[in-house]
């Protein structure tokens, strides 16, 4: 079982969900879209890999404003669309759930402030973990057509599916080693970022647990033929 990952940033990392499906006997080729040198020029060309072939195509989040990275976020888009329509398996994690929201015809929209740390779900469906899960993102979606909203908040959709394609406003593959890393190159206050750091270790013993049991209600674990588990 080989798993395509979108990682969009050279920090880029599947954490608590990569090591989920590694340890479920799944192989992941990671894709890099912004290399380093162009962390704060993300308009890059880019090529991206052909969908086909792959049993999973995980796309994760990315710290730009949409107008920085308008040169390859339409390609994408594509990319995803495409491998929807071919039956491939998708999840998209915030700004991937995005992209994957407007692959299916759905979109977003600005939710006026920032949502910057832990908080809490509603899930619609059994085996959906309330959390706290992490946040970091500044928009609502807008699930396209016909799909199923799973979970959701007080600031719109947050867990949604579509066919084989599902996407999660949240980041489930967080871990303190990734926040560290997104600290690194997003600085906060440091208040805000001590709070963060010491959330992230408070729930680090239970980020794998949960993060496997999201992947088995969303049907994105071991038997990847099985598309909504």
């Amino acid at each position: 079982m080989r798993a395509l990952v979108i990682g969009h940033d050279h920090i880029g990392d599947p954490g608590y969900v990569g090591r989920v499906l590694e340890a479920a006997g799944w192989s992941l080729h990671t894709f890099t879209v912004v290399p380093e040198h162009r962390f704060h020029a993300p308009d890059v060309e880019v090529r991206f890999p052909d969908p086909s072939g792959w049993d999973l195509v995980l796309t994760l989040g990315a710290p730009w404003p949409r107008s920085s990275i308008a040169t390859w976020v339409p390609r994408e888009i594509e990319l995803l669309a495409r491998a929807h329509a071919h039956g491939t398996p998708i999840l998209g994690i915030c700004a991937g759930a995005q992209f994957l929201v407007e692959a299916l015809g759905g979109g977003h929209e600005p939710m006026g402030s920032e949502r910057v740390g832990r908080h809490e779900i509603r899930p619609g469906v059994e085996g959906i973990p309330r959390g706290p899960w992490f946040q970091w993102h500044s928009d609502r979606i807008t699930v396209p057509p016909g799909a199923e909203v799973l979970a959701d908040s007080a600031d719109g959709p947050e867990v949604f599916r579509l066919g084989a394609s599902t996407g999660v406003q949240f980041h489930p593959e967080m871990s303190s080693g990734l926040l560290d890393r997104w600290l690194d190159v997003t600085p906060l206050p440091p208040d805000r970022a001590a709070r963060l750091r010491r959330d992230a270790a408070r729930y680090e013993s239970r980020a794998f647990a949960r993060a496997e049991q999201l992947l088995l209600t969303l049907g994105h674990h071991a038997a990847p033929t099985v598309p909504g588990g």
